[in-house]
């Protein structure tokens, strides 16, 4: 069995999320992960800095596709209609992810640990967007505001895509960003 390389980091993310759906988060160790996935702990270090991060390793990943997508959206959008573009293309790597989605959005909203982390990584996720805007010349101010709303109405979808998965992520953000509109419409 391959102990290092793309199948390896898999296999550790698939034991992991077995381990914490069957013990919980706090009851399972690095060890315990390894094992599962028929490697040795230092082989789970060299992936993934601690345990509460073989839930958060796509992060990167999402991050740079979201402000590559904002900084390659055609001009003359408004900043929200940008994060949208980026959201919608962006999603397709939660969409081909939905087995590892699912499960991770579950053991998150159980495990404060974790709830911690992913505010953070969301926090820091905002911030690369509203950097990216400002980039477009989107003034601070409302960089900033639309980040995190944007940010904010994408959770929304990916929860609602997650309870409703007749229904693509797409149309969920579709519905999100439309009923955003709506909202801020009839303030």
């Amino acid at each position: 069995m391959p102990r290092s390389g793309e199948d390896a980091r898999r296999r550790l993310q698939q034991a992991a999320l077995e381990l914490y759906q069957e013990r919980g988060f706090d009851q399972t160790t690095t060890a315990q992960i390894a094992a599962r996935a028929g490697v040795n702990e230092r082989t789970f270090f060299r992936h993934f800095p601690d345990k509460r991060e073989v839930l958060f390793a796509g992060e990167a990943d999402l991050r740079a596709a979201l402000v590559q997508e904002v900084a390659d959206a055609p001009d003359g959008l408004q900043p929200l209609d940008v994060l949208l573009c980026a959201f919608r293309k962006a999603g397709r790597i939660l969409e081909d992810n939905r087995p590892f989605s699912e499960p991770r959005l579950e053991i998150i909203a159980r495990t404060p640990a974790l709830r911690e982390r992913d505010l953070a990584k969301g926090a820091s996720l905002t911030e690369a967007l509203a950097q990216a805007l400002r980039e477009r010349d989107v003034p601070a101010r409302l960089a900033d505001l639309a980040a995190q709303t944007g940010w904010a109405t994408f959770h929304h979808a990916a929860q609602a895509w997650i309870d409703d998965p007749s229904r693509k992520l797409d149309a969920h953000l579709l519905q999100a960003f439309d009923d955003l509109r709506a909202l801020s419409a009839t303030a």
